[in-house]
């Protein structure tokens, strides 16, 4: 079995990294902080060399690849902070469509997601208040932390697991709304329904339970490459800071945060690569316990990185003119966007522990 990365996946990521460098660093990243939603050139820019339709099938347009062909890909866009709907779309989105098979939605929608011409969203949060409901075919709630939800054109709603609604933002009865957070690198949308009508698909249980967990892993990848680069920036700061006359790296405390920061990196890189591949190739059940375990490590570890790295900075850190706060950011929304690490140990013990 060979665990390494193809020269192709390597290349991938390499363009992609270039990409960002060149169009989209955390300049571009500052300008659009206060934006409720970025699609502009860097988006088509994406779509045009592909990876934006990289996991749809070839009879929609696009490569029919596979989601570890995606991992280092979504790794250098975490470690670029980049604020567009890539995850969203071209990952959560694409995978629903593309495993709820012949259903009219899928058709319609699939070829343009993959081109780049469409953006989608997975509406996967219920609000408590006003939970989502299906009366008479009509769309009645609210979805709240929807990632990327004001740049969608079209929208995937979860019902109770099984079901799943597609639905345009114009349709009469829906509204979007911004939802802003600490987080400017990261788009999200309260997006509430009146009676709204859509295209409903049922006993999609399968088609949901793979997009989630793809969704999962994709965040987490994302993160690991956002706690990446939090971890050299703290490296670089702790070798050029200097107290009482000697680097800052050079005392116990500060090497023992950064240790604790490389150890979380990689142990999280590995559970997210492990959980990419398991999508593609395990059995669901597995699957599931892949994602949800990367999913508990990173909204605790990964977020540590960022608490950390703060830690080393010291005051400079706290300051809007630094760059490692943007980092910090990140990596706090991965830690409350799908759930805490609580919440994922008690779904993962519901998997691998016996009933009762």
């Amino acid at each position: 079995m060979d665990f390494e990365f193809s020269e192709d996946q390597r290349l991938l990521a390499d363009s992609v990294q270039r990409l960002l460098a060149d169009r989209a660093d955390l300049r571009y990243v500052r300008a659009h902080y206060d934006d409720t939603a970025v699609v502009d050139d860097v988006w088509a820019r994406l779509a045009e060399i592909g990876v934006v339709g990289l996991l749809a099938p070839e009879s929609a347009g696009g490569a029919g690849r596979a989601l570890v062909d995606l991992a280092l890909t979504i790794e250098a866009m975490g470690t670029a902070l980049y604020p567009g709907p890539f995850v969203a779309s071209a990952v959560g989105a694409v995978t629903a469509l593309r495993d709820l098979g012949p259903a009219a939605v899928a058709a319609q929608w699939l070829p343009r997601l993959a081109d780049g011409s469409a953006r989608g969203a997975l509406a996967l949060t219920a609000g408590h208040a006003d939970p989502l409901r299906l009366t008479d075919g009509l769309l009645h709630g609210q979805a709240v932390h929807v990632l990327d939800g004001v740049a969608a054109d079209l929208l995937l709603v979860v019902v109770e697991h099984d079901t799943i609604v597609g639905i345009t933002p114009d349709t009469a009865g829906v509204e979007v709304v911004a939802a802003p957070t600490v987080d400017g690198s990261r788009k999200f949308a309260t997006v509430a329904f009146t009676g709204a009508a859509g295209d409903v698909v049922t006993h999609a249980h399968d088609a949901i339970a793979a997009a989630r967990d793809a969704f999962r892993v994709a965040l987490v990848l994302d993160g690991v490459g956002a706690a990446q680069r939090a971890l050299e920036l703290a490296v670089e700061y702790s070798r050029e800071r200097e107290q009482f006359g000697h680097p800052i790296g050079s005392f116990q405390a500060v090497q023992h945060l950064c240790a604790d920061m490389l150890r979380a990196v990689e142990l999280g890189r590995a559970a997210a690569y492990y959980a990419a591949w398991a999508c593609d190739s395990a059995a669901a059940t597995e699957r599931h316990r892949a994602a949800t375990m990367a999913s508990a490590f990173a909204a605790d570890g990964l977020y540590r990185v960022g608490a950390n790295a703060i830690q080393v900075f010291g005051g400079i850190g706290f300051t809007w003119e630094h760059d490692i706060h943007l980092f910090y950011k990140r990596l706090l929304t991965l830690q409350l966007l799908d759930g805490s690490a609580a919440d994922h140990l008690a779904e993962l013990a519901s998997i691998v522990l016996p009933a009762g």
